[in-house]
């Protein structure tokens, strides 16, 4: 009985001793885990605007250039590529950040209204005329671009204009108001498209057009140069920052790129290994 009642109250005192442990706190008891470091904030992307004549996008001109860009700065370029008419709009507008055009009157204008600075000539190529190989209405035979506009109005053949305000447009109603004639009638078409869309609809027509060399170059078509070099076929781009811009500093180092010692380097050397020729002649300085 006393044996028992001896392991009872040893039984008891162990019971006793556990329970206390497990109160107490214990000295070794291992650290909390500290609180997981707040995510570093991911920096939104720097990303502008380049408002462009559908030439430098047509000819792969952009495609070349702006990854290169890219990859240097870490800044996004988004292209809209429209007639220089509508790119002058859009930066009048504040819905670019830099314009590539190639309408030299229309730029100084936008410069000299105060929607845009840093202005710089930045490259060059040249009209042609281009129609049908066997050339119908006999342009090979002019000296001048105005002579060759007025040998299509004279035998009536089919012409397609771009009709949208796109520096090739204003470079071709030039030509039509030189040449002293109103272009009209069922022979005088508008394609209201840009330059790829314009000469594939001349070549269906088996039509004659203006168009930029670099984009003519960069397609298979059936079409002949019929008119190049007469001095007012040239074709000269400048790029603009927009003064309203608020991302100056991004868009003047897409500038600087275009036209320094690299990005000239390179424009210089786009297209001499597919064309045999550059498509464009570097050629910058600040205007």
């Amino acid at each position: 009985m006393m044996k028992n009642l001896r392991f009872a109250k040893a039984f008891l005192l162990f019971s006793l001793i556990l329970l206390l442990a497990a109160c107490t706190p214990s000295s070794s008891t291992p650290a909390q885990s500290p609180a997981a470091a707040p995510a570093p904030e991911t920096k939104e992307a720097k990303e502008i605007t380049l408002a462009t004549t559908t030439s430098t996008q047509d000819s792969g001109l952009l495609d070349y250039l702006l990854p290169i860009f890219e990859q240097q700065s870490g800044i996004k370029v988004k292209v809209v590529a429209v007639g220089t008419g509508q790119a002058i709009k859009l930066g009048e507008d504040g819905n670019a950040d830099v314009l590539l055009v190639h309408a030299r009157k229309s730029e100084d204008e936008f410069v000299a209204k105060g929607f845009g600075v840093n202005a710089f000539d930045v490259m060059y190529n040249q009209f042609y005329i281009v129609g049908p190989a066997d050339d119908p209405a006999g342009v090979k035979q002019a000296k001048t671009a105005k002579e060759a506009f007025g040998k299509i109005a004279e035998k009536k053949a089919t012409f397609i204009s771009r009709g949208d305000d796109s520096g090739t447009d204003k470079k071709e109603k030039g030509i039509w108001t030189e040449a002293k004639i109103k272009p009209e009638d069922s022979w005088y078409l508008s394609s209201g498209q840009g330059m790829g869309e314009t000469l594939q609809m001349t070549d269906e027509k088996k039509a004659y057009t203006l168009t930029d060399e670099a984009t003519f170059l960069s397609r298979k078509l059936n079409l002949a140069v019929v008119m190049q070099g007469d001095k007012s076929l040239l074709n000269p781009y400048g790029i603009i920052q927009v003064k309203s811009s608020t991302k100056q500093e991004e868009g003047m180092k897409l500038i600087e790129f275009f036209t320094g010692a690299e990005g000239q380097k390179l424009i210089g050397e786009f297209g001499q290994k597919d064309y045999g020729k550059g498509l464009f002649v570097p050629d910058a300085k600040k205007r």
